[in-house]
């Protein structure tokens, strides 16, 4: 993991909780202070918590196990699909559609159809052989899928686990998680109701800076953990090689 530095933290805003009448007591252990009536949160535990969301993140990934990156908040969505594509991880940044989990079966037929509709329209988006108002309906149903899908086009089963940008926000998916199983690597401001979150990273959710300092440590935690893998299966065929050799070698003198 990157050094990170307070200075860092300051600058992209982490520090800033909600105003005091809006917080979860829950939430008061990673509360620091108040100042002019916002709560002021703990930056030191938020460096602590973010350092083992990140090696867990990495160990996972060297097991092959990947997150599934979301935040749907309009300022935030392009710095989730920006590191989610950086790592090579699904994600969903537009909105979270009940039942991704629970009823992924469901959400693969929906996938399929959004692939279809690319085959009939083509590389140049043309739809050649309908008429131009059939062509215009199936590129609204495509684009309608693409924008709450197109992000797990490629996910053909539900994920290892979820980092989440705002698990106020994204009770859905934060549920749904829960009743899976499904670890969860989270965001959790001073209104938020930390119960579920598996590894929590106190810090401010509604700063797209602080967003992108949090998806940018969870994304290289992924890039590492896959590089590590890549690695062990390289030096394990290396050494099956060297061992088949070396007992041909003990066949011969025998």
């Amino acid at each position: 993991m990157a050094v990170i530095s307070m200075k860092q933290f300051l600058d992209a805003g982490v520090h800033f909780g909600h105003q005091t009448k809006r917080w979860h007591p829950k939430m008061s252990q990673y509360i620091y202070g108040t100042k002019n009536g916002v709560h002021v949160i703990d930056l030191r535990q938020t460096l602590t918590k973010l350092k083992e969301a990140y090696e867990y993140v990495k160990a996972s990934a060297e097991e092959g196990r990947v997150p599934l990156f979301v935040g749907t908040k309009t300022q935030i969505q392009n710095i989730v699909k920006e590191e989610a594509d950086r790592c090579g991880c699904p994600y969903i940044n537009f909105r979270w559609l009940g039942g991704l989990l629970t009823n992924f079966g469901t959400v693969k037929q929906s996938i399929a159809r959004m692939k279809s509709f690319e085959e009939l329209a083509g590389e140049d988006r043309t739809y050649e052989g309908f008429i131009k108002k059939e062509a215009l309906m199936m590129e609204r149903k495509r684009l309608k899928l693409e924008r709450s899908l197109g992000g797990v086009r490629n996910m053909n089963s539900i994920p290892s686990m979820l980092f989440i940008t705002d698990c106020h926000r994204e009770q859905l998916a934060l549920k749904e998680a829960q009743k899976l199983g499904i670890p969860v690597v989270g965001v959790s401001d001073t209104n938020c109701d930390p119960t579920g979150i598996d590894y929590v990273i106190p810090g401010n959710d509604d700063s797209p800076r602080a967003v992108a300092l949090y998806s940018n440590v969870i994304s290289t935690a992924v890039i590492e953990g896959l590089a590590l893998r890549m690695q062990n299966v390289v030096e394990t065929k290396h050494d099956k090689k060297n061992h088949s050799k070396k007992d041909k070698i003990d066949t011969k003198g025998k």
